[in-house]
């Protein structure tokens, strides 16, 4: 058998994610499993470099060993990722023409976010030719911000338990990015209840100074809160009037009609009784 081929190197080539790649492909090919001796010569690598590797793939979900063959196959955390790669693409190409409409309506920034590890990341961006005054933001895709600073990450995490977000803040902690940042534990907490009641939340200059911010969740077929949006733009034009006035209908409209594209039916009164 042929070894695999490998793709060519960039200058930003990482050895030890090239080989965990090769692992994760060769283990693929094996519906039956594979074994240490067989990876490292198919692979050409140590055997203790094969079993170091698998170890902590293994650790994190993505290879599992059976007991009894001591064979490697891919663990189910991939399946997961999997679905959420496919939920991803599903969702950007659902919410892009609402996306547009909104940058469209209210002349700002518009972003889009998933939660990984308590950040958020940018999976969607659509700028907006008006003039900003010289402020350029800091997003872009695949970009991350911490989740207690910014507006989609605050009405996201206010959906979450308690319990998640106490654990957040022992993990993360609440660093100050700029001085609105809420810092104090308890006055955050008691700031996502009111973000979860209003449902939408407010960047009042908390993760960038200069920026003002107001996002909403969208909400999946089954009723998670798989992401968020938000208007973002220049605080000498976004007052918290005009967030308040004009941006919050147009945001919650818009993330209202992303979820009900995605299949979410919100309760109404009498259903929720």
């Amino acid at each position: 058998m042929n070894k695999p081929e490998q793709p060519p190197k960039s200058s930003n080539h990482v050895q030890t994610i090239e080989r965990v790649s090769l692992i994760l492909e060769e283990v693929a090919q094996h519906p039956r499993g594979v074994g240490i001796r067989d990876l490292s010569s198919r692979l050409d690598l140590p055997k203790g470099t094969i079993h170091r590797l698998l170890a902590s793939l293994s650790q994190y979900g993505l290879i599992r060993q059976d007991r009894e063959t001591k064979n490697y196959y891919l663990g189910l955390k991939l399946m997961e990722l999997g679905t959420l790669v496919g939920t991803q693409l599903d969702l950007r190409r659902l919410a892009e023409p609402v996306l547009r409409d909104l940058s469209e309506r209210t002349k700002e920034t518009v972003h889009m976010v998933v939660l990984d590890r308590n950040e958020v990341v940018y999976i969607d961006k659509i700028d907006h030719s008006q003039d900003t005054g010289g402020l350029k933001m800091a997003s872009r895709l695949g970009s991350r911000n911490p989740i207690h600073s910014c507006a989609v990450g605050k009405a996201l995490l206010s959906l979450h338990p308690e319990g998640s977000v106490e654990e957040m803040i022992r993990k993360s902690g609440l660093p100050k990015r700029t001085e609105n940042t809420i810092t104090d534990p308890q006055q955050f907490k008691d700031h996502l209840k009111a973000v979860k009641a209003q449902g939408y939340a407010l960047d009042d200059e908390e993760n960038e100074r200069g920026v003002r911010c107001l996002a909403a969740p969208i909400f999946d077929g089954k009723g998670y809160p798989m992401a968020a949006i938000s208007v973002s733009g220049p605080a000498f034009r976004v007052t918290r009037k005009i967030l308040l006035d004009v941006i919050k209908k147009e945001v919650v409209q818009a993330a209202a009609e992303i979820s009900r594209r995605l299949g979410y039916k919100e309760e109404t009164g009498d259903e929720a009784r």
